[in-house]
């Protein structure tokens, strides 16, 4: 009886430590698998970490150079307006001066001048002269049969000018003029100048 019961105990024995290197083997499986997730989830994360930090770099960056640009074309803006600004005070100021140019001793020729290169550009057989009163004066009834004789265009005095200074001339109906004013030539030849102008307003 005493060897079964030994023999019982020690086939239990065997088990129970069968069974304990098998729990423990499960424990461990179970640690290194643990092991591995944890390791996994923390890769992904350090991946999605570095991601974001990655994004939120571009977009700073692209926030950075944005505001650069903005800065940039506001400085280029207001540079460009107070040019503008200054050149329209100097125009301004040239256009004032137009009307002493009749004082000039060459006045009478300049006008000539004006009359005829209006014409040249009017190209029309007959056309009426307009002049503002200082101009009007000196484009008398001789001169302007000497510049018709020129010119071969018919010319006759029309209404005085409201404004300007110079000459305006415009077919008989009315349907084309030229307008050559000191006034007008200024303004045509504005665009031309400006820079010329605004890099002797700088000293270059």
């Amino acid at each position: 009886m005493t060897t079964v019961e030994e023999n019982i105990d020690a086939l239990s024995s065997a088990i129970l430590h069968e069974a304990r290197e098998e729990a423990e083997k499960i424990r461990a499986e179970a640690e290194t698998k643990a092991d591995a997730i944890r390791k996994r989830a923390q890769e992904q994360a350090d991946a999605e970490r570095k991601e974001i930090l990655d994004r939120a770099t571009v977009e700073a960056e692209r926030i950075r150079n944005q505001s650069v640009a903005t800065t940039q074309l506001k400085a280029r803006t207001m540079q460009l307006e107070h040019r503008e600004k200054l050149l329209n005070q100097v125009f301004s100021a040239a256009a004032q001066q137009l009307p002493s140019m009749q004082q000039q001793p060459d006045y009478q020729q300049v006008a000539r001048n004006l009359l005829k290169e209006a014409l040249g550009q009017l190209k029309a057989k007959k056309a009426l002269v307009r002049a503002d009163a200082a101009t009007q004066k000196l484009l008398g009834e001789s001169v302007l049969a000497d510049i018709s004789n020129e010119t071969k265009t018919e010319l006759a005095p029309g209404k005085p000018l409201d404004a300007g200074t110079g000459v305006m001339v415009e077919t008989e109906d009315g349907h084309l003029k030229y307008d050559n004013t000191l006034e007008t030539r200024l303004s045509r030849l504005q665009s031309g100048l400006r820079s010329s102008v605004y890099r002797i307003l700088m000293g270059e």
